[in-house]
């Protein structure tokens, strides 16, 4: 488990460092629109919507661990190209090759995390795989933001490369980490079999909402408004990725440990109203504020939002899994996966237009969806299994990853 810990560390380094300022490149270096960059982003999703089916299917068949290092290949070859883009269209299939790694890479992991932590631990686990994936985020986001400059394009190269070196590394780490024992039976599961699951399916919409109106709006049009509407520097934003990102770090242990034994439909509720919360504050400060600062009021902002990620990152890996039956894991995976996926076409699709004609809308916005996905995630809770409602208490876990 610590190795691939240690893998999905390095990994989320290099997202960290391209995935702030990939609209900013599309937009600030290569002369892209606001809307087109978007729907550059949103392709990715719409590519890896397909892929991940495939993945989650190939998952039940031949094991996570494989497909999850095909992923990686794919993904790194298709960022390592990034510096060659002039046009829109080598924008477009560029990210949709990275897409096709994507769509895979999600599932197989989160797959291979579940198959290998013991059901009591696996709030823990996924836990931990949040913790270390945004500590990577955090140190690469700042790195970026040292690096990153639209006045020197050949800046940007370094970031696509060194993303891509990061993907190679965590195949290597792959090696040491065994291939998990498939259940009998796996090859009797189908897609229809998830699809008749309706609480999880109705747990699969609320998350893609929530993905739409949260995590893309940060990571996707959070910088590129920063930018442009509130004056923040390339630095400020690696340092407002890095902030958001080492919130994270700190507080999901101890999010985790509060959340055992509590209603995960609450937890998320809370969440909503946490994003909604942070959605205010951005456009109070790109309309009040401008330079050092805007960024002071966008920390925090990052920093509000980071905690309704913690609830997040405890709650949703973890009751994918445990309502999937183990010889459909990889599916319910792709489904969970999936969720992101939509959520990324949706995101940066519309919020991008919206970001070019109206930025000022469309935080308000975003907010009045978080609040629709409380009032959801509370009318979800009673059609849930009662065995699967509440966090499982499993103190021991959390408190010795803490002490690590």
């Amino acid at each position: 488990m610590w190795i691939l810990q240690a893998g999905g560390l390095a990994n989320a380094f290099g997202n960290g460092i391209v995935l702030p300022f990939l609209i900013i490149y599309l937009h600030n270096v290569r002369g892209f629109s606001l809307g087109i960059a978007g729907l550059v982003a949103a392709t990715n999703s719409a590519v890896a919507l397909c892929s991940g089916f495939l993945a989650g299917s190939l998952a039940d068949r031949i094991g996570p661990r494989s497909v999850l290092m095909v992923s990686l290949v794919v993904m790194a070859s298709g960022i390592s190209l990034f510096p060659l883009i002039r046009s829109p269209w080598q924008a477009f299939a560029l990210y949709g090759l990275v897409g096709s790694g994507s769509g895979a890479f999600w599932p197989s992991q989160s797959g291979l995390l579940t198959a290998l932590a013991p059901t009591a631990r696996r709030h823990a686990a996924f836990a931990m795989q949040r913790v270390t994936m945004n500590l990577g985020i955090a140190l690469g986001g700042l790195t970026g933001g040292l690096i990153a400059s639209s006045s020197h394009p050949g800046s940007f190269t370094a970031l696509f490369v060194l993303d891509a070196c990061t993907f190679l590394a965590f195949l290597v780490v792959l090696a040491r980490v065994p291939s998990p024992r498939l259940p009998e039976g796996r090859e009797a599961g189908r897609y229809t079999d998830v699809l008749r699951d309706r609480p999880f399916m109705g747990y699969v919409l609320l998350n893609t909402a929530f993905i739409a109106a949260g995590m893309v709006a940060i990571v996707e049009l959070l910088p590129p408004f920063a930018k442009d509407q509130a004056h923040v520097s390339e630095t400020g934003i690696g340092l407002l990725w890095f902030l958001n990102s080492i919130v994270i770090v700190v507080a999901q242990l101890p999010v985790t440990k509060l959340a055992e034994g509590r209603r995960r439909m609450r937890g998320l509720a809370l969440m909503g109203l946490l994003w909604a919360a942070a959605m205010l504050v951005i456009v109070a400060a790109g309309a009040w504020f401008a330079g050092v600062a805007a960024t002071a009021v966008l920390a925090l902002a990052v920093l509000v939002f980071g905690l309704g990620e913690c609830l997040h990152g405890t709650i949703h890996g973890p009751l994918s899994a445990d309502l999937a039956p183990a010889r459909l894991l990889g599916r319910y995976m792709a489904f969970s996966s999936i969720s992101w996926q939509i959520g990324w076409i949706v995101g940066p699709a519309f919020g991008g237009f919206l970001l070019q004609h109206a930025p000022f809308a469309l935080w308000p916005l975003l907010a009045a969806v978080n609040v629709a996905g409380v009032v959801g995630a509370l009318a979800l809770e009673r059609r849930l299994p009662g065995t699967v409602r509440r966090t499982p208490r499993s103190v021991e876990p959390v408190l010795a990853a803490a002490e690590v």
